[in-house]
C-alpha cells in the first residue's frame, strides 16, 4: 500500500509525493544532480553527507541494485527524491531493488514529485533546508529542526577511522582520504600505484613518514572552510618537492593552503555533464562534479594558474601552481559513472613523480 509523504522547503514550498525507503522524518541541504546515469555511485557518494539529493532525470532504479558499482560501503545521504521509481529492474548484473538499498541504510525517499518544478525552485532560490515527512503541517519541533539543520565536520564522518595500503604498486602513493570513492583507489592501483589510504586528520609529519611519490587529495562534503585544521598540515607540505594533486575538496584546500580562497556557489555543480575548458589547448570537456563551493577566480593565490574554467558559469575548475610540484581539479577524471576523457590528469600526476614513467 503506497503512503503518501512530503517534501517541505525551508523557503515554504511543499510538494506531495509517496514514501519509499526508510520510515521517519530526514532532514538536510536540498541539492540536485542533472546525472542521466550513475545513481547506486550517487547514493553511495560520500559528498552527499548530510543533503537530500533530488535527481533530475525522470526515471531512477531500472538497473536495480549492483553492489560492486557501490563508491563505498554504505549510504551517505540524508534523503532521497525522485520523479518515478521502477519497481521492475532489469540488468544482467542485478541482484535486487533500490529499495532494498534504503532501507538497509535508513534513507527516506518521495518518489512521484514533481522534480522539473522543484529543480526550479532551486535554480531560482538556490540552495535550501528540506524536510522529508508524512504530514502536510509540519510540527514547531519539525519547523526549528528544518531552520536550523547544518552539516558539522562532515569530513570527519566520512572519512576512514584508520590508516590502510591498498595494491603493491612500484608507485607510493598516499591518499589522504576527505571522502574518497572506490573507483579513485581503482584508477590508481590500475596505474601501478601502492595505494595508502590516510585519514583526514593525519598529520604532514605523519604524511612525510610514509616516503611518498605523490599526495593525492580526495574529493568530499560540505565548506572548505570548516576544515582549517587539515588546510594547516597541507601547507606544510605544498613546498616540499613531493607531487601533489587535489580533486573536487582537495582542489580547495590546496587552494585555500596556498593562500587562495573559496566561494559558495548558488545551487553548485552536480552530475556527469559539466562543461569545462581546458586553458593550455582551448578543448572542451565533459565532467563529473558534485560540488556546492569553488575556489573563487579573483582571488586565486600567488603563482596559480588557471588549468580549466566552467563553461557555463565561468567559475574556477582547476589550477596549477608555478612554484610548487602542484595541481588540482574540481571535477572527478575518473568519472563512475560519467565520462573517461580526463584520465590523462593521472597520468600527468604519476608522471610528476621520481618512479613515473
Amino acid at each position: 500500500m503506497q503512503k503518501r509523504a512530503y517534501l517541505t522547503l525551508a523557503s515554504g514550498e511543499v510538494f506531495e509525493g509517496w514514501r519509499l525507503g526508510a520510515d521517519g522524518d530526514a532532514v538536510g541541504e536540498l541539492v540536485f544532480s542533472t546525472s542521466m546515469c550513475g545513481y547506486l555511485e550517487a547514493l553511495t557518494d560520500p559528498n552527499y553527507k548530510g543533503q537530500i539529493l533530488l535527481q533530475t532525470f525522470p526515471m531512477i532504479g531500472n538497473y536495480g541494485l549492483i553492489p560492486s558499482d557501490f563508491e563505498s560501503a554504505k549510504t551517505h545521504l540524508s534523503g532521497y527524491v525522485v520523479r518515478e521509481m521502477c519497481d521492475e529492474p532489469s540488468n544482467f548484473r542485478c541482484e535486487g531493488e533500490l529499495e532494498s538499498l534504503l532501507k538497509d541504510n535508513g534513507v527516506a525517499c518521495i518518489y512521484g514529485v514533481d522534480t522539473r518544478a522543484l529543480t526550479r525552485v532551486i535554480r531560482e532560490k538556490g540552495i535550501v533546508n528540506a524536510i522529508i515527512t508524512d504530514k502536510k503541517e509540519l510540527t514547531k519541533e519539525q519547523k526549528t529542526l528544518l531552520e536550523e539543520y547544518k552539516t558539522e565536520n562532515p569530513v570527519l564522518d566520512v572519512t576512514c577511522k584508520e590508516e590502510d595500503v591498498i595494491g603493491d604498486g612500484k608507485k607510493r602513493l598516499v591518499l589522504w582520504d576527505m571522502g574518497v570513492k572506490n573507483s579513485l583507489i581503482n584508477e590508481m592501483t590500475a596505474r601501478n600505484c601502492t595505494v595508502i589510504k590516510v585519514p583526514a586528520q593525519t598529520s604532514a609529519e605523519r604524511i612525510l613518514e610514509l616516503r611518498p611519490d605523490g599526495i593525492l587529495i580526495s574529493d568530499g562534503p560540505g565548506d572548505p572552510n570548516d576544515n582549517q585544521a587539515i588546510v594547516d598540515e597541507l601547507a606544510k607540505l605544498s613546498f616540499r618537492g613531493i607531487p601533489i594533486m587535489g580533486i573536487g575538496l582537495g582542489h580547495q584546500l590546496l587552494a585555500l593552503a596556498m593562500g587562495g580562497s573559496t566561494l559558495k556557489l548558488k545551487y553548485g555543480h552536480r552530475g556527469s555533464n559539466q562543461a569545462v575548458i581546458y586553458t593550455e589547448t582551448g578543448r572542451a570537456y565533459i565532467t563529473t562534479q558534485n560540488h556546492g563551493y569553488a575556489v573563487d577566480a579573483a582571488m586565486l593565490p600567488r603563482g596559480a594558474k588557471l588549468l580549466f574554467s566552467n563553461l557555463n558559469d565561468g567559475t574556477c575548475e582547476g589550477l596549477e601552481y608555478e612554484n610548487a610540484q602542484a595541481f588540482s581539479v574540481q571535477f572527478v577524471p575518473e568519472s563512475a559513472g560519467g565520462p573517461q576523457d580526463l584520465g590523462f590528469l593521472y597520468e600527468r600526476f604519476l608522471k610528476m613523480m621520481p618512479k613515473g614513467e
